[in-house]
């Protein structure tokens, strides 16, 4: 009789049974991949919370700063601006600001950091649909945005002669997500097609920065002579500023009709072109794959 070990053969009933490998590109999880939009969300937020005093408090102090700056040089002698004063206007702009600017920040850096690193296979490896990816991206940068408002928000509610008591809650969170969404979307676009951080920087100070400044968050508007006025209802990021404010004042600065309602329109078509526009390129793989 022989000692040796007998080595087992399947039969042909039992190999049936064994589960087929999955053909190459074909989906197996036909669901929202919820546990991985979460670790993708969870690793950009850990992200940039890692280095906050750069991220959330350095930009919160500065727009601090324009704050004070503003109010000394330009808000004394009781100076109100469409009936409040000139500190509790320029306040929530200033907050709002601040959340668009950091919202780009981030999302252009995610993908952007990747390419030069070489890392960028960490993005496009992994079981996430093109949608889930931007779901994880937009959420991370926008969480950052409302890290830094709250900041802010909480800075200024103590600061003396500063009053920022919300009128309409609803409108300081729909118009809050709506424009940091809009700048997200922007950031993200920007990182996809940015080959060097010079690129991220040049939409930063030439695009960016040019449309904050010239949205009514230190001036009211409706005193702009009307050829202006048509410049700064061209601009969105206008929307997202006087709907923000509207929340906290309980008026705005505008000569359009319907005013809340147009600006919430506006921002809601503008995130869905971005939106859309992100998700093409994207799938295409444009500056991304090889």
């Amino acid at each position: 009789m022989n000692d040796q070990p007998q080595i087992s053969h399947p039969d042909s009933a039992n190999s049936a049974a064994v589960p087929a490998f999955a053909e190459p590109g074909v989906p197996q999880i036909r669901t929202l991949n919820v546990p991985a939009m979460q670790a993708l969300y969870v690793k950009e937020v850990r992200r940039f919370f890692k280095v906050q005093l750069q991220t959330i408090w350095a930009p919160a102090v500065t727009t601090l700063l324009f704050l004070v700056i503003f109010t000394v040089a330009l808000g004394g002698a009781g100076r109100k601006v469409i009936g409040v004063p000139f500190a509790d206007f320029v306040a929530p702009g200033l907050i709002m600001m601040a959340m668009l600017q950091n919202s780009f920040a981030n999302s252009s850096f995610s993908l952007l950091v990747g390419k030069i690193q070489g890392t960028i296979v960490d993005y496009l490896m992994p079981p996430l649909a093109v949608g889930e990816l931007i779901i994880a991206l937009i959420g991370a940068a926008i969480t950052r945005a409302v890290l830094v408002g709250l900041a802010l928000w909480v800075a200024m509610l103590l600061w003396p002669g500063v009053h920022v008591d919300p009128d309409h809650l609803w409108a300081v969170a729909l118009f809050g997500l709506l424009g940091a969404m809009m700048l997200s979307f922007l950031g993200l676009i920007t990182s996809i097609w940015a080959e060097k951080f010079d690129h991220a920087a040049a939409v930063t100070n030439f695009v960016v920065t040019p449309l904050a400044l010239l949205s009514g968050t230190f001036y009211s508007v409706d005193r702009l002579a009307p050829w202006f006025q048509g410049v700064a209802h061209a601009n969105p990021v206008y929307y997202a500023i006087m709907g923000f404010r509207y929340g906290f004042i309980g008026t705005v600065d505008s000569t359009i009709a319907h005013p809340v309602l147009t600006a919430t329109v506006t921002l809601i078509a503008v995130n869905a072109a971005l939106g859309a526009l992100t998700y093409r390129l994207l799938t295409s793989g444009w500056k991304l794959k090889a």
